[in-house]
């Protein structure tokens, strides 16, 4: 079981820093530069406490790439995706449990808990096809780094760990006012288990939308691999025969 605590331990981690910063902080405090980097460097932490343990994919996008490129069994992407989607929900469970200690009270259905969406009163209000189209996009992108990043044999792979905290954040600094930022379907699923409503009835776009663009970048990089050293460092992409 280390692996799936591992998992367990980062997912809850994210949530609850990341979604802390946002509600906690809040953009009047730090910004939206400052919550993109709450989330990246909390990603950027736990890769390096326990990437040596279960590779730190606190994703279920994450493993699902990582399954479809041929990294692990079917049995672990199953057990990864559960300890991570129980560990969004503890993180979750923790914040919201922090925020109702204000003295002033806490209204969850005016504040949220850093809850994504799309649509009239979110943030931006942009429209379902444009945040489907980014999470989509932006899980590609992201899946694409971690799989090149820590491809075996690959020359940058103690670098991976930043590389891949970074990409989150750029991609947090782009998207908030998009959808909040999922890429990740753990990270959606615990605010939107105690906020309900609104965040339950959309909760399928940031299933959807992150595994679609995780399952695209598993299958490019399966083709079109950095296929060690000397192709990670500039020898360019050689196919699987």
């Amino acid at each position: 079981m280390k692996k799936e605590i591992a998992e367990f331990i980062g997912t809850f981690t994210l949530v609850l820093l990341g979604c802390g910063a946002a509600t906690i902080a809040g953009a009047d405090v730090v910004g939206v530069l400052g919550i993109s980097f709450a989330f990246g460097l909390a990603l950027i932490a736990m890769a390096y406490a326990i990437g040596g343990v279960s590779g730190c994919h606190i994703n279920p996008a994450v493993s699902f790439g990582a399954w479809i490129a041929g990294r692990m069994s079917f049995i672990d992407f199953i057990r990864y995706v559960v300890a991570q989607c129980l560990g969004g929900i503890a993180g979750a469970f923790v914040l919201l449990t922090i925020l109702k200690g204000q003295m002033a009270g806490f209204d969850l259905a005016a504040s949220g808990l850093g809850q994504n969406g799309w649509g009239e009163g979110y943030l931006g209000e942009y429209t379902q096809d444009a945040a489907l189209l980014f999470e989509f996009v932006a899980t590609f992108i992201f899946v694409t780094v971690i799989l090149g990043a820590t491809e075996e044999g690959c020359c940058h792979s103690a670098m991976a760990g930043l590389a891949i905290g970074l990409t989150l954040v750029v991609i947090h600094i782009v998207g908030i006012q998009i959808t909040g930022v999922s890429v990740n379907p753990a990270r959606s699923l615990g605010p939107a288990v105690f906020v309900g409503d609104q965040a339950m009835n959309q909760l399928w776009l940031f299933i959807v939308a992150p595994m679609g663009g995780a399952a695209l970048a598993a299958v490019r990089h399966r083709y079109c691999p950095c296929s060690g050293t000397s192709a990670c460092c500039g020898g360019g992409c050689k196919s699987k025969k």
